[in-house]
């Protein structure tokens, strides 16, 4: 099988890498593609060194599938071209999640849904990924009547850049600002874009894509999103509103059970998900769990993950594994 890992020399593209040799992908032909400065460059894969390569050269090898990685222009340029081709692409920008004619894909929540005719495969952004996890079965069984997040998103979120200024301006050294202000010793509810009405992309993000993958139109969900000065994971504080009520031991049973998630809940022995203990891990951890006494069917959540695993590169590579499954891409 040939697979194309597209923007492999980008954050996401490297957690990629390592995890298609973690998991055993089943690989006959690994196809690095970078920008063209990156080509002719060298990257390492299972104790092999590979060349770079062109989206052109990429695309004429026709891989079996193409996980992409490389920003939205990209994707919405070269994603057609791959699938002319017969290339299954798994994308993980914006660029396709909320186009009425392709899949937004949570791996646990709706993988089932994929068909012979997916060529083209959104990934939802990280912040949705992670919640979807923890709410999708619980809207199953109680269904979502509302919901107020607040999330608190690391610096990766945005790239090697803001990485690189945090820990600059945590050394004290000058850099080139991603953010408009400085994001060490600081919190800035300000992630991406200010769109109409004063929410941002990713804030709007939240609100739509979970929308489309709960396939309900009728949640009424508001968001606030903040940059925090850490490196990797996103945290979310998630209030939601049941249509039917509830008991906690049914949410604690339901969770406990549902793929891809840990529960971490005992607040007398102080256990509860936190980034430190997320990190590097493809699970999505919840705890915090609790009645909101102020309305009727409220419950509170704590949510953590780590967006590069679960938020980007596990996922998109879970749905390649579920196509591969599904036998919809011959192994």
């Amino acid at each position: 099988m040939k697979v194309a890992v597209v923007g492999v020399t980008g954050v996401v593209g490297t957690v990629m890498l390592n995890l298609l040799d973690k998991r055993k992908f089943p690989i006959t032909q690994i196809i690095p593609v970078a920008s063209e400065k990156s080509v002719g460059n060298k990257i390492e894969f299972k104790g092999n060194e590979y060349d770079i390569v062109s989206l052109n050269n990429a695309l004429i090898m026709k891989p079996d599938i193409a996980l992409f990685s490389a920003g939205g222009s990209t994707s919405k340029e070269w994603a057609p071209k791959f699938a002319d081709v017969g290339t299954r692409v798994v994308d993980n920008s914006s660029a396709w999640r909320m186009d009425s004619t392709k899949k937004l894909i949570v791996s646990e929540v709706n993988s089932e849904t994929l068909t012979n005719d997916d060529y083209i495969i959104a990934n939802p952004n990280c912040s949705t990924m992670q919640m979807l996890v923890v709410l999708a079965p619980l809207h199953k069984k109680f269904k979502i009547k509302r919901l107020v997040i607040s999330t608190y998103q690391s610096v990766s979120g945005t790239g090697k850049n803001a990485i690189d200024q945090l820990y600059n301006e945590r050394n004290g050294s000058n850099s080139e600002k991603v953010y408009p202000y400085s994001i060490d010793q600081n919190l800035l509810p300000h992630c991406d874009v200010f769109e109409e009405g004063g929410y941002t992309k990713e804030e709007n993000k939240l609100i739509n894509e979970t929308r489309k993958i709960l396939n309900d139109n009728s949640i009424q969900i508001t968001s606030t999103a903040v940059r925090v000065p850490i490196e990797i994971c996103h945290g979310e504080s998630v209030n939601i509103e049941f249509e039917d009520e509830f008991n906690l031991e049914e949410i604690f049973s339901i969770l406990k059970s549902s793929p891809g998630l840990i529960v971490e809940d005992e607040p007398g022995k102080n256990l509860y998900p936190m980034p430190i203990n997320a990190a590097n891990k493809d699970e999505v951890f919840v705890g915090r769990i609790r009645r909101d006494f102020s309305i009727n069917s409220g419950l509170n959540l704590w949510i953590i993950a780590d967006n590069l695993r679960k938020g980007a590169a596990t996922n998109t590579i879970q749905i390649a594994e579920k196509l591969i499954e599904m036998g919809i891409v011959k192994s």
